[in-house]
């Protein structure tokens, strides 16, 4: 411990209020009046007319004196204050270049965010890699010049918030479950101390459940449509057929190859939960039968020498809905639809799930729900089987 230690110590100090180290002292003639108060503490003033806080301690066996601040930016208390801390962490032997080096040895957000992708992303899907380099650009602005360890859980909540307004709340979930994984692989690997996440104790936001499945009136209506569109858009009237039949994801189908083809299966080495087996139906297995392979492409589904696009099969289908009347049913609703009316001909959850390719039955029990009609008809047959075991008529 030195004098220069000591001068980080009141800087450190005066920095918590917002102030700057005083500098250097005046020369010249000089007195100094110590505070019996605080031993080590006193007013020193200087011939010019200048009075100044300084605190003085023993270090390396020599009397070490430092000039805290002028009198007119604190009052003697404040000054008093500052001193017995500064003293203190003086005697304990505390260094703040010490502490500077190990906050140098946590990275920056930034820097860590790069070392983070770079270890992690050559594990994940295709699908889930090009989604998440969406919702990294949301993290890469997140925090600037801030590091790992500085950020806290006030910090993730106004960057939230700040998110779900201006994308929305489902895009702020996936952005924040990407910086959630982020923090807990720096506690895994060390960088930061075990419960440190500023993840921990934020909610996400709480989205609302858009239940919609198609009756057969809405199905007749859309399927009209899609005849119609057919003549200018056969590729992706197809596929949307065949989302419809199958009960596949968006995704599974537009990334489809004839490889995965094989007769009256489709063997997705892409899909949401990992490579599983779709069934198909003899009118799934016609529309694949119906179509023309591209020569120099593997996917199945294509437009103008080029795999077919989200884009240009969302700008169908919504062409299509909003000639069936069907403005409010998204695309993923026709895989809701599929799961739905799988439970409403009495199919079991294991066997639904197996065709929709949940992990669990979990999933599965959300996604095929009973419309209001199924309910009432099975509430009135039980009603009927209890009216007559009553022996009412």
């Amino acid at each position: 411990m030195n004098a220069r230690v000591l001068s980080e110590l009141v800087a450190d100090e005066l920095v918590k209020l917002g102030l700057e180290a005083a500098g250097s002292a005046e020369c010249g003639q000089r007195y100094t009046r110590w505070c019996p108060r605080q031993p080590g503490f006193g007013t020193r003033c200087y011939a010019g007319g200048r009075t100044v806080y300084v605190v003085q301690t023993k270090m390396q066996g020599r009397l070490r004196t430092v000039t805290l601040c002028d009198v007119r930016l604190i009052t003697i208390t404040k000054a008093r204050a500052i001193a017995r801390r500064v003293l203190l962490r003086a005697q304990v032997g505390e260094n703040p270049a010490s502490t500077r080096t190990e906050r140098r040895a946590v990275p920056l957000f930034r820097r860590f965010l790069d070392e983070y992708w770079n270890a992690v992303s050559p594990g994940w899907k295709p699908s889930t890699l090009q989604s998440n380099r969406h919702y990294r650009r949301r993290l890469e602005r997140a925090f600037p010049r801030a590091y790992l360890d500085q950020i806290t859980s006030a910090d993730v909540q106004r960057w939230f918030a700040k998110i779900t307004e201006a994308a929305g709340p489902a895009a702020a979930n996936r952005a924040f479950e990407l910086l959630r994984a982020l923090f807990v692989k720096a506690e895994e690997w060390g960088i930061l101390s075990e419960s440190a996440s500023p993840c921990r104790g934020i909610t996400r936001n709480k989205l609302r459940e858009h239940e919609c499945r198609l009756s057969a009136i809405e199905l007749e209506h859309f399927g009209a449509a899609l005849v119609n569109a057919e003549v200018n858009h056969p590729m992706a009237v197809a596929a949307i057929r065949l989302i419809a039949l199958t009960g596949c994801r968006k995704n599974e189908i537009l990334n489809l190859t004839w490889n995965e083809v094989r007769g009256r299966r489709l063997l997705l080495t892409d899909a949401k939960t990992g490579p599983r087996t779709v069934w198909l139906g003899r009118a799934g297995e016609a529309i694949l039968a119906s179509l023309e392979p591209h020569p120099g492409l593997d996917e199945v589904f294509w437009w103008h020498d080029q795999p077919l696009s989200v884009s240009r099969l969302d700008h169908v289908y919504r062409s299509c809905r909003e000639a069936a009347g069907l403005r409010h049913v998204r695309m993923h609703d026709l895989r809701h639809s599929f799961a739905s009316h799988a439970a409403s001909m009495s199919e079991t959850l294991p066997m639904i799930a197996r065709l929709m390719g949940h992990c669990n039955t979990a999933m599965t029990a959300r996604y095929a729900h009973l419309d209001d009609a199924d309910v009432l008809e099975v509430c009135e047959r039980i009603g009927a089987v209890i009216s007559r075991a009553m022996g009412e008529r």
